[in-house]
């Protein structure tokens, strides 16, 4: 398709363009990028256009393509929450900085405590601390579902009660 006719057809479609992508944005300034971003797209991309198909449903859906994967772009970034009366959402390309608590807590003596649990509630505690679910468990161990929920909070209780008493 020639130039001047697409730019023609295109401009006559700019109010059904900008409705559309207000009603996808729900925001006038990102709709007016995403209606320039859809014209770039569409410009470039004017000789796969069939003349006589309908240039509306060809550009709605550029656009519609547009936000869809500019969603997910974002949504892919990490945020940070910023904390003041503002409460910005800023953009982070850096990746998080890991707690290093986890380093300075003693690992052995909650191994000698877990070692120290009876059986039947050691067991299902460290299945679960492996990753299975609660109804693996229960079907490993042959055991009623509640059993095994029950089985593994007493293992927590047990082992938080006695590492207040350690720490």
């Amino acid at each position: 398709m020639q130039s001047s006719i697409f730019v023609q057809e295109f401009t006559g479609m700019t109010d059904h363009l900008k409705a559309f992508a207000f009603k996808l944005t729900r925001d006038h300034t990102l709709a007016d990028d995403l209606v320039q971003d859809t014209a770039l797209k569409a410009f470039k991309s004017r000789m796969k256009f069939k003349e006589g198909t309908n240039m509306k449903a060809w550009l709605l859906t550029i656009m519609r393509n547009s936000f869809i994967n500019d969603y997910r772009k974002r949504q892919r970034k990490p945020k940070l929450q910023d904390h003041t009366d503002e409460q910005i959402l800023l953009n982070n390309s850096n990746q998080s900085i890991g707690n290093l608590g986890e380093e300075k807590l003693l690992v052995s003596p909650i191994i000698q405590l877990i070692k120290k649990l009876s059986d039947d509630i050691r067991i299902p505690f460290l299945m679960a601390y492996k990753g299975y679910s609660y109804n693996e468990i229960a079907e490993e161990l042959q055991l009623p579902l509640g059993t095994v929920k029950s089985r593994i909070f007493m293992a927590r209780k047990e082992l938080k009660q006695q590492l207040k008493e350690i720490y």
